[in-house]
């Protein structure tokens, strides 16, 4: 069993499975778009991005990385590079979450560590 710092909750555990495959693939489109990281984003693009990170740090509330993530800024619309630099915190909160959270259970699967369960 693992110790009780390595638990979260089942409303973590579903926010992060939520949010993860759309902060993947926003990322993924991001670094392409972002081949001229000097070119700046649009509005549009700012609010898209950060209600993703919203959920994003709702879910790691109370993690070690959550302290790193910063919103994008829409008053002065970052240039991608900057915007890159930033998902790319969250893509590393997310990881370490995932693997301080997530593994092999007593049933030899893969699944959440959830208290009581």
């Amino acid at each position: 069993m693992m110790a009780s710092k390595y638990f979260t909750t089942a409303e973590k555990a579903s926010a992060y499975d939520a949010v993860a495959g759309v902060f993947a693939e926003l990322f993924k489109e991001l670094k392409e778009l972002g081949r001229k990281p000097e070119t700046t984003l649009s509005r549009a693009k700012v609010g898209v991005i950060n209600r993703v990170l919203a959920d994003i740090q709702a879910c790691l509330d109370g993690e070690p990385e959550h302290k790193y993530l910063d919103m994008l800024d829409d008053d002065t619309l970052p240039q991608y590079g900057d915007a890159i630099l930033i998902l790319s915190q969250y893509e590393g909160a997310m990881t370490a979450f995932k693997s301080r959270h997530y593994g092999y259970q007593a049933d030899h699967s893969m699944d959440w560590y959830i208290k009581g369960r």
